[in-house]
């Protein structure tokens, strides 16, 4: 028996997932051999998961999206090291009810790549995700090494709405290490960075930006990249059209313009996590997240652990807090048979309140309906 699931954002992480699953299995099954191996697809949790499969937390001090200091974790095995940029730079660093969608900075994941850097990283994983970010990664790259200038010869403002002001743009000075590195963004979506598929039109809105706020942020990355194509060539409007460049507010293009190459995040995860050895003598295997509903068929974690399972030959059923997909769907996506909190719980509030003891009662059903 494996469990390999992804948090219930807002309830529970990864990891109480699969504690909470193992207890309400071993409830009906007290002698159930159960393995864990939590996964995420590239954003928040990313790390976590990381250290949970054997990584070494390494905590720094970075700066924030507002300017102020935090501090932020990577993982670190050997020379791969995983870095989540909602550790340094997501929605989770704000304020309760603050947005900051013009103004907050991508500059502490640079800081946060640094420092896997300064630890000897020769492979970094880069999740990207959860961001309270709109820059095009401007302030990952300035934290790198980057130079961007008004008209005036000063440094442009933090965050998208500034980079309106960019007059020139000097990657010379990026750090050389970035060029040995094995570099790879690993996210769940593929959009553009402008457009109407673009970051600010698809994510502004989550992150506080109103339509006049998108419309001013599309404008100002769309010059961006401009700017951007006069310094270093038509890479640069290359990589702003690529899948993945918008994600996580545009910081997948700075990503991409230091050489990172895009995959997505479920599949990276699961290969550094070790997934395929884990499957080895398991027959069933427990994915699952909060919400499985469309999205989670386009690269979340247990469409990807679905399909990664089912090739190997194993059967999956998937947990999750509200189920919105009809079985139709979930057989195309690998999984036999889907249990939500839902079902024995349907006030949704008390779902989020009480998820551990409900998903316990969940996995009791699991382990009578497959395992006895």
């Amino acid at each position: 028996m494996l469990i390999a699931a992804d948090k219930f954002k807002g309830s529970l992480t990864a990891v109480e997932v699969a504690e909470r699953v193992t207890a309400g299995l071993r409830r009906v099954l007290p002698d159930l051999e159960v393995a864990a191996l939590p996964v995420a697809d590239g954003g928040d949790g990313t790390v976590a998961a990381a250290v949970a499969a054997g990584f070494e937390r390494r905590e720094v001090r970075v700066t924030g999206p507002l300017g102020d200091e935090v501090t932020a974790a990577f993982a670190l095995r050997g020379d791969t090291a995983v870095v989540e940029m909602a550790e340094a730079s997501g929605l989770q660093r704000l304020p309760a009810g603050v947005f900051a969608p013009l103004t907050a900075s991508t500059y502490g994941s640079g800081e946060l790549l640094r420092a896997a850097l300064d630890a000897g990283a020769r492979t970094i994983v880069f999740g990207v995700g959860g961001s309270a970010t709109t820059d095009g990664g401007a302030g990952l790259l300035a934290a790198l090494g980057a130079r961007f200038r008004t008209a005036d010869g000063e440094s442009v403002p933090p965050g998208g709405g500034g980079l309106a002001e960019l007059a020139s743009a000097d990657l010379s000075g990026l750090d050389p290490r970035l060029a040995d590195v094995e570099f790879v963004l690993a996210s769940d979506v593929d959009n553009p960075l402008t457009g109407p598929k673009g970051a600010p039109a698809v994510y502004g809105p989550q992150k506080g930006a109103s339509a006049d706020d998108v419309a001013a942020l599309d404008a100002a990355l769309a010059h961006y990249a401009k700017v951007l194509e006069e310094a270093v060539g038509p890479r640069a409007a290359e990589y702003a059209a690529s899948p993945g460049a918008g994600a996580a507010g545009g910081i997948g293009y700075g990503a991409l313009l230091v050489g990172a190459r895009f995959r997505p995040g479920i599949e990276v995860m699961l290969d550094v996590l070790g997934f395929a050895s884990a499957l080895e003598g398991t027959e069933l295997v427990i994915t699952g997240e909060g919400s499985l509903d469309e999205q989670t068929l386009h690269g979340k974690a247990p469409a990807g652990v679905a399909t990664a399972a089912r090739a190997a030959g194993k059967d999956v059923v998937a947990v999750c807090g509200r189920l919105a997909l009809p079985p139709q769907a979930l057989g195309r996506a690998g999984i036999r048979r889907a249990y939500a909190l839902t079902d024995i719980e349907p006030d949704v509030a008390k779902c989020i309140a009480d998820a551990g003891p409900i998903l316990e009662r969940v996995a009791e059903n699991i382990a009578r309906d497959f395992l006895t």
